[in-house]
């Protein structure tokens, strides 16, 4: 993880865009980006959707998302795991298993 956001901030700062990578816009272009994903699969069956297309606008998801919490000075390997901990007490698999129900309906 690290390897990866050492890149970013490498390519960032070559370019001196740190000025504009504050926490709002960040959030804004991995919006953004998230919204490009999303038209990649727009009007197709889900298989019909270009991989390639995928692959880039999901790296431009990841790209925002990890510089974001490097902003925020936030560790990503630890608000997952935390999240993932917070989810596992929302769903038990006794209760959620084979479900997509939101936890207040389990």
């Amino acid at each position: 993880m690290n390897e990866i956001i050492d890149a970013l901030k490498k390519f960032r700062d070559e370019r001196d865009w740190q000025q504009f990578h504050n926490p709002k816009d960040l959030s804004l272009a991995l919006s953004i980006e998230a919204a490009e994903l999303l038209e990649a699969f727009l009007w197709k069956q889900p298989e019909d959707a270009d991989p390639e297309k995928i692959k880039e606008e999901l790296a431009d998801v990841f790209s925002f998302a990890f510089l974001l919490a490097d902003a925020c000075d936030l560790d990503v390997k630890d608000i997952v795991l935390a999240k993932i901990k917070q989810n596992e007490e929302k769903y038990p698999v006794s209760k959620a298993k084979g479900t997509a129900r939101k936890y207040n309906e389990l």
